[in-house]
Parts: C-alpha cells; sequence; structure tokens
C-alpha cells in the first residue's frame, strides 16, 4: 500500500494530486497538497470509536447508547476497518459477535485502554499525511477546557500507538490542547476553525490568535485558517466546535447550520455566522458555495431542562457513506437528509437517531475518529 504524489507544473506551487492504493476509491480524483492534513472525504483505512461503559457519564442509560453504539459499528464495519478502544475487551467481543454479522467482526479490532468518555474525534490522533509518510499527531486533550475528567483519554493514543495497529510516524504536541472537533480541513491548505473554541483561555492561555495559527499552520501543513466568531449552541460543552456549526465539503463548498425562525435564540447568532461564511473566499478568490443545513428543533435534556446542541453538521464522512445524525423529526430530518445527498450524490446517506448521543452533547461525529488510507493496519482479531 503505497502514497504516491504527482506534482503538477503549473503555478499552483506545492499542491498535489494524491492517490493511495487500496481497497476505498474516492468518487472523484481528490486534490490536495502533497503535505497536509486531507479532508475527511480522502479515502480512509479505518475508524475509531472508544466505547461506552458503566464508569463513563452513560451509566444511568449505558443499555440505549451502547444499541446506539452497535449501530455505528454496523455501518462502519460494514465500509471499512472499525478500531475499538475500550477497558472491558472481552466483554464487548462477545457482544459484537453476539450482534453483529460475521462479516462485520472480521473488520472490527479491540485495543483494551481505560477511559473517562467516549469522544473519540477529540482524544484521537489527528493525522497528517506527506510523502514521508503519515504523522500522527498527539495533541493535549483536557476534557474541553478542563471542564471534566481527561487524563485517561488523554492517554489513548500512546496506548494505542503502541499496538501496532497504526502505521505511521508517532508526533508528540502534548505541549498544545487541542481537539479533532475543532478544526475543518479541505485538503488544499485551508483549516476553517472557530475562535470561541481555540482561543479559549482554558486551552492556551500562553498563545495567542498570530502564535495559535503559527503552530498550527506548521503542524497540519495548511496555508491558512478561516476564523469564524458566531453561532455557538445552547447546550455545547466545546465552546463552539466547527463540527457542530460548518464543514468542508468538496467543490469548495461549506455545509452550515440555518436558522429562519427569528423565534430562536440562535437566530441572531447563525445569520451573523452565514454571514460570515458569505465573505469568506477560496484560495482562488472565489466565494465558496453554501448550502445550508437546517437547526433542528429543541431537544431539551428530560432531568435537567437544559437545550441540547442538537445539529445535523456533526455528520460523518466514510469512505462509501454518510452517517447523519437525526432526531426524529420528520421533516427537519428529510430536509437534512435530501441536503447531503445533494452534496455526496455518490454515497449513501444513512441516517442514525441520535438522541441518545446528545443527551451527552455530542453526536456521530463527535464519537467517531477516521484515519487516511494506508494509516490502519488490519488484522483478523475477532
Amino acid at each position: 500500500m503505497g502514497l504516491f504524489a504527482k506534482l503538477p507544473t503549473s503555478d499552483v506551487g506545492d499542491l498535489a494530486l494524491l492517490h493511495l492504493q487500496g481497497d476505498a476509491q474516492p468518487p472523484d480524483t481528490t486534490e490536495m497538497r502533497a503535505s497536509c492534513l486531507p479532508a475527511e472525504w480522502f479515502p480512509q483505512s479505518g475508524v475509531q470509536l472508544t466505547w461506552p461503559h458503566a464508569g463513563t457519564d452513560w451509566k444511568p442509560r449505558l443499555r440505549e447508547v451502547t444499541d446506539c453504539y452497535l449501530r455505528l459499528a454496523y455501518e462502519i464495519s460494514t465500509d471499512e476497518t472499525l478500531l475499538i478502544v475500550t477497558p472491558e475487551p472481552d466483554a464487548l467481543r462477545r457482544l459484537l459477535q453476539e450482534k453483529l454479522p460475521r462479516r462485520c467482526n472480521d473488520r472490527i479490532q479491540l485495543i483494551e485502554c481505560p477511559t473517562n468518555d467516549t469522544w473519540a474525534r477529540d482524544h484521537g490522533f489527528i493525522t497528517v499525511l506527506s510523502q514521508e509518510g503519515a504523522q500522527l499527531l498527539d495533541f493535549q486533550f483536557n476534557g474541553w477546557g478542563n471542564k471534566f475528567p481527561s487524563s485517561l483519554d488523554n492517554a489513548i493514543n500512546r496506548h494505542v500507538y503502541a499496538s501496532g495497529i497504526l502505521r505511521g510516524h508517532y508526533t508528540d504536541c502534548l505541549d498544545m490542547v487541542l481537539e479533532g472537533g475543532s478544526i475543518e480541513s479541505d485538503g488544499r491548505g485551508t483549516l476553517l476553525t472557530t475562535a470561541s473554541c481555540l482561543l479559549s483561555p482554558n486551552r492556551n492561555p500562553a498563545l495567542n490568535q498570530p502564535a495559535i495559527e503559527e503552530r498550527l499552520c506548521h503542524l497540519l501543513q495548511c496555508r491558512r485558517i478561516l476564523w469564524l466568531h458566531h453561532g455557538q449552541l445552547e447546550g455545547d460543552d466545546t465552546d463552539g466546535h466547527i463540527d457542530t456549526l460548518a464543514r468542508l465539503c468538496p467543490g469548495d463548498t461549506i455545509a452550515y447550520v440555518s436558522c429562519s425562525d427569528s423565534r430562536d435564540s440562535h437566530y441572531e447568532q447563525l445569520k451573523a455566522l452565514e454571514t460570515e461564511l458569505q465573505a469568506f473566499r477560496t484560495l482562488e478568490d472565489k466565494p465558496y458555495r453554501l448550502v445550508p443545513l437546517p437547526l433542528p428543533d429543541p431537544v431539551y435534556d428530560e432531568t435537567t431542562g437544559e437545550r441540547l446542541p442538537a445539529t445535523y453538521a456533526n455528520f460523518l464522512i466514510l469512505n462509501h457513506k454518510i452517517l447523519l445524525p437525526t432526531y426524529a423529526q420528520p421533516d427537519k430530518d428529510k430536509q437534512a437528509h435530501d441536503a447531503m445527498q445533494r452534496l455526496f450524490p455518490k454515497l449513501s446517506i444513512i441516517d442514525i437517531d441520535s438522541r441518545i448521543l446528545i443527551s451527552q452533547h455530542g453526536s456521530i461525529h463527535c464519537a467517531t475518529m477516521q484515519f487516511p488510507q494506508g494509516v490502519v493496519q488490519h488484522t483478523r482479531q475477532l
């Protein structure tokens, strides 16, 4: 399995066409830099889940969330290799063998590791590709600004790397706090993020915006960062992760959360976010194609009455399908499904009821972390 780059002779500098040999093929040629943080739609070799257990905040609703994770495991493992981190590998192996077909179990690999929580997007490796191979960047995870215990989750990447399942170079970035849900990459040199998260004083208080930009552009091999300053959702523990608000998509497209109800408390902030997006320009100085996703009707915590940060922007792109969170709202769910099908006409859009996930303030993208093709080494295990 090899990494190849065809460097162009035009004036686009270090842009390259990268193709990775293997089972998965992209629906179209993927243009990206020769060294970059790849876009999520770049061909993948696997996805990580960190499984819920009774030692997490999921304990009161463990059966419900386990059913949801089984659905995620099924959809992922029918498409590509699934890596699951769990402190209870024997019990989980028995559950997966009971609930999932053999073809899925053949693609699942378990790694034993103690965990605080389940949000793999934010404690998982961030993988940068280059002609020298994959760089597995291990940033510090501090529980979204020291809001929750995180010491076990902050050590997960070292356990995963020690297992030998990943092909790549471990890169220690633990002197900087960064969560995967806080950044979006188009694979061509542009990152999209939010000021409310990356400039939070509880993450990297010694770094101002220029210093953060310098470090991220160096570590993630990007040219520029587009900053959003509006749009945080109520109930969001992350201080405004970009993957709850706006997502980079193929063809210089941004899918974003839109609110048309002036009575909703999010209306003004999401309109301001839309205005910011309209002002952004691509590297070729063209406007982005903007695709609105509906804001779900309010979803509330059953115990506290707090509004939860339900969003359709928290979808996961796989090699052949999109896993789309839904919230038992037929009209809004269909609007979001249809918008995603227009965005990704060659992929299957799989709706997954995510009400249990949003009860702990996360959704599908938050629960997963993808690895580019050539990184996960599959060895039959279950």
